[in-house]
Parts: structure tokens; sequence; C-alpha cells
């Protein structure tokens, strides 16, 4: 028995998850080992990727994956998994990877991402190897960005409000001060532009679920600022409506409005809860040696 790709474990997840119970990621990757590859080796179950992982473990993972991008099953909260409506009705037939790919909840995820980068097979073959890496670690990034804004989401407010300014903090606007905790929609932090505190920038965080940040809301963080600057920060984990983005862009103070993608895109790219899991050697011919050797 050869190991699964990935796309081959979508319906054993689907039939371990058929009757509803809400599963541990790790227990549902036991059970579907279990049930449906215990015919692989000792050796083949102790494989490992050039990152570590065990790959059977990695296989099933992306598949999850897939399938939430999918809609075919939800994390309802951290750590457990679920199948949705959509996924008891496909998990008794075949399931291919193109048709989730195609699917419009799949789609639907990529348009919101603005990452879409559909992989044909004709793509693949005339692809580089550079292309097919790069093409890689670009399905690799937007999965860990979507884990990040899930956990974003699920995070207790306050440690939402010091995680931005850590943030900002990281991406060189000086030091920052934490407001007072009380949950009454004013200003949660301040950055200082100067050494001095001279320039500040006043912060509000909202760490919203579904709901968007609305028009009250900006009005309310611009009358919660004081006379002694100019300049705000607003995010969200969410987005903002039109109203929203009208307020701020027609105000008279400096709104700069953070939606949830922007947010982990910055958070990704300044390593602000996330951590280098692996590094890869890409190697080339050294020309120069045989030159000064010949």
């Amino acid at each position: 028995m050869d190991i699964p790709k990935f796309h081959e474990t979508f319906i054993p997840i689907l039939k371990v998850l058929h009757n509803g119970e809400t599963l541990r990621a790790r227990e549902l990757y036991k059970k579907v080992i279990d049930q449906y590859y215990s015919e692989l080796s000792d050796d083949q179950l102790e494989m490992k990727t050039k990152s570590g992982d065990v790959l059977i473990i990695n296989r099933i993972a992306w598949g999850k994956s897939y399938l939430r991008k999918g809609g075919y099953i939800e994390f309802p909260k951290r750590g457990f998994v679920k199948i949705t409506e959509k996924g008891k009705a496909q998990s008794s037939s075949t399931l291919t990877l193109k048709q989730v790919e195609n699917s419009e909840n799949y789609l639907e995820f990529y348009a919101e991402q603005n990452s879409k980068k559909e992989l044909t097979s004709s793509m693949i073959k005339n692809a580089s190897p550079q292309d097919l890496i790069d093409e890689g670690f670009n399905q690799i990034d937007i999965q860990v960005k979507d884990e990040l804004l899930e956990k974003l989401k699920d995070i207790d407010p306050f440690y939402f409000e010091k995680v931005i300014l850590i943030l900002l903090k990281r991406m060189g606007y000086g030091d920052f001060v934490e407001t007072s905790k009380t949950g009454d929609g004013g200003i949660d932090g301040i950055i200082n532009e100067d050494k001095l505190g001279l320039d500040k920038i006043y912060i509000q965080a909202k760490r919203y679920g579904e709901n968007k940040v609305r028009e009250k809301d900006i009005r309310n963080f611009i009358g919660a600022m004081s006379g002694d600057t100019q300049k705000g920060v607003f995010v969200t984990t969410s987005s903002f409506d039109s109203g929203a983005i009208k307020k701020a862009h027609d105000a008279h103070h400096t709104i700069i409005l953070m939606d949830g993608s922007k947010l982990v895109d910055l958070m990704h790219q300044y390593n602000v809860g996330i951590q280098i899991k692996s590094i890869y050697e890409v190697k080339e011919l050294d020309n120069d040696f045989f030159e000064e050797n010949s």
C-alpha cells in the first residue's frame, strides 16, 4: 500500500467525521490512519517530510485544510474539526481535488485572500522547478495566514490589543503605551513616533468574528482622540463597511484602516505570532570554483 496523496485523504476524513462528532485534529489523524491506512508499514508510518513532520499526518492535515476551504468541514474552535452538511452529502461518494478547487466555497476563500492562483496540469507540466517551489511556498503562506487570522479571532480581546501594539513596534513605529482596559470603545493604545512622545498615533483594535466595523465605530474613535494627535490606526480581524471607509477618508484626522487580511499579511511579514519552522537550501553549480582550477 502506498502512502496516499493529500487529496486521496478527502473521503476517509469525511467518513470519519460523518456521524457529526467534533474531533480534535490529532484524534482525527489517528482515526483516519487506523481505519484506512493501517496496512502501511512501520517504515511508511514513520517517514518524515524534509521539515521533520510525519509524512502521513502531513498529508491528512493538508487534506483537512482543503476540505475546510471547500466548505466540507469546519473548525468550530481552535484545534477541533467537524463535518458540514455539504460534507455529509459528499462523504459516501468520490471527491477529487478538481471538484474541491472548483467548488463555490473554495473559490470564495481565495477571492477573499486575493491570491487565487490555480495550477492546471498544463501549467505544472510547463512550470520550472523554481516555479513549483515558489507556488508551494505561496500555498503554505496562505495556510499559515488563514490559521493566524482564526487564532486572532479566538484570543482574549485585551491581548489582541497588545498584539497590534507589538506589531506596530516591530514595524518601527516607536514605543507604545497601553491604555486602561475599560471596554468603553476608547483608545486601546498609543504609539510614540519619536523618543520624546511629541508625535503620537492612537490605536483602536476590534477583534470581530464576522461583524464589519461600521461608520459609528470610526466616529467614536475620532471622538476619543484628543487634540494632541491627528493620526490614528483602526485595526480589525474582520473588515470595514462602506460607511466606515468613507468616514475615515473624509475625516480631518489621518485614519488608517487595517482589516483582517492586511493584518495577517503584516504579522507574517514581520514574524509576529508566527515562527520560522524550516529553512530549505537550494544549491547551484559554482562555476567560479571550476574556472579557478581550470
